[in-house]
């Protein structure tokens, strides 16, 4: 009697050890899922550019007399008017210049005089018959030349004023200077290319940014369209503005071709400044309130354990109380087809057309799928739509499944309660 309680008692202790390896054998194999979250709210589909912001007009302001800047009356941000005295070059040399030319001019005319006195007398000698032909041609010639020579001279006098007054740089127009590139004693000289003293933006209050656009998206951008843009100044501040033109001539770099796209911006409280590199967004299309869900969940692809637990739970379904019939599992597609046995549909990495397949856990607990179609996406989150009553904002569908085993800690000890892991593990085989 004894001998037969001793081995009914190993008995029973080996079935309790070979449960508890079942279990931990299960448990080490368990699949858990990470989920992602069906809302509902906005989404943009944009294209994205950098660009810089510039004054909408902005003048160079230069010199044509070379010379040494005697005196700078304006400095940066300084605002100016039309006609403004900005800088006066050393006038020295151009003053001189006006009484040569005024010496010039008194000796031409008095030669021009003196011409004009010999002809007078070589047209009454001429008359008399005292001078020959050819003297009285001489005296016309001479007249006439000293007469061009004296409107040459008045014309050298003009030059020679109009460039004294060219040491004095004046403001072309309103506007704000915004750049400076010579100091006092500093020596510039007149070429075929003015050099730049000032430059002077007319009006800050307008804007505007010269954004690259790549070539694959300047199809989707058009005159007036809505632009978004960001700052580094103000990083958590959007500022707005509109597509002024598109322009034709494109640009090359290496081997990346790219269209320049001008935006006009309003500037009223001044925060935004010549220079600043700004992140565009060009909005293409905008969805709203609408049922979104994020794009790793529609990239998800089954695995070969999932599809067969769904099969199976579709092919032990009752008849009159199937998921197919219920439009649950299948996400509202209606009865499988008769004449064959029920399958799961394609998840949302299939290549086959029609709805992609978001699949998630029922209220059971078990898996389920429900079609949907997708809209607008902004490459985070897509519009989703479906017919399925399941596909509400806050339902919980599988974005990932995760193969894992369980720690070496829980195999310690078999009677040992573990009940503190929270995971949710899917049914059958795996799956729960």
């Amino acid at each position: 009697m004894k001998h037969r309680k001793a081995w009914m008692a190993v008995g029973l202790a080996a079935v309790v050890l070979v449960t508890w390896g079942l279990v931990t054998h299960s448990e080490g194999t368990a699949t858990s899922y990470r989920f992602v979250t069906v809302s509902r709210g906005d989404v943009e589909s944009v294209v994205t550019a950098t660009g810089s912001l510039e004054a909408t007009e902005t003048v160079e302001v230069g010199t044509q007399v070379s010379g040494q800047i005697a005196e700078l009356l304006v400095d940066f941000n300084d605002q100016v008017e039309a006609g403004q005295l900005l800088a006066r070059i050393d006038p020295t040399i151009l003053q001189q210049e006006v009484r040569s030319a005024e010496a010039n001019l008194a000796r031409n005319r008095a030669e021009m005089q003196q011409a004009e006195r010999e002809l007078k007398r070589s047209e009454e000698l001429y008359a008399k018959q005292v001078v020959t032909d050819a003297e009285h041609d001489q005296a016309t010639y001479s007249y006439e030349v000293a007469t061009a020579a004296y409107a040459s001279a008045e014309i050298g006098l003009e030059r020679a004023r109009r460039n004294l007054q060219y040491t004095e740089v004046r403001a072309p127009n309103d506007g704000v200077v915004v750049a400076r590139n010579v100091d006092v004693g500093q020596t510039v000289a007149a070429s075929l290319s003015a050099p730049t003293l000032f430059i002077i933006a007319q009006d800050l209050s307008e804007m505007e940014i010269l954004a690259s656009v790549d070539e694959s998206d300047i199809g989707q951008i058009e005159d007036g369209q809505q632009a978004r843009f960001t700052v580094r100044a103000y990083p958590d501040r959007q500022f707005t503005g509109n597509v002024r033109q598109v322009r034709l001539q494109s640009t090359t770099q290496e081997n990346v071709v790219n269209y320049s796209v001008v935006i006009g911006v309003e500037n009223e409280e001044g925060l935004l400044l010549p220079g600043m590199t700004a992140t565009v967004e060009f909005i293409i299309d905008r969805a709203e309130d609408v049922l979104t869900v994020p794009n790793t969940a529609l990239r998800f692809r089954a695995t070969e354990e999932m599809r067969a637990a769904l099969a199976s739970r579709l092919d032990a379904a009752p008849a009159a109380d199937s998921p197919a019939d219920r439009g649950e599992a299948r996400g509202g597609d209606g009865p499988a087809p008769e004449g064959g046995p029920s399958r799961p549909p394609r998840d949302a990495a299939s290549s086959e057309s029609g709805p992609v397949m978001l699949w998630y856990l029922a209220a059971d607990g078990e898996l389920a799928v429900a079609p949907v179609r997708t809209g607008l996406s902004n490459g985070q989150a897509t519009v989703i739509n479906s017919r399925d009553a399941a596909v509400v904002e806050g339902l919980q569908v599988i974005a990932a499944v995760t193969e894992g085993t369980a720690p070496e800690t829980a195999a310690a000890n078999p009677f040992q309660n573990n009940s503190g892991q929270d995971s949710r593990r899917g049914p059958g085989g795996g799956f729960r």
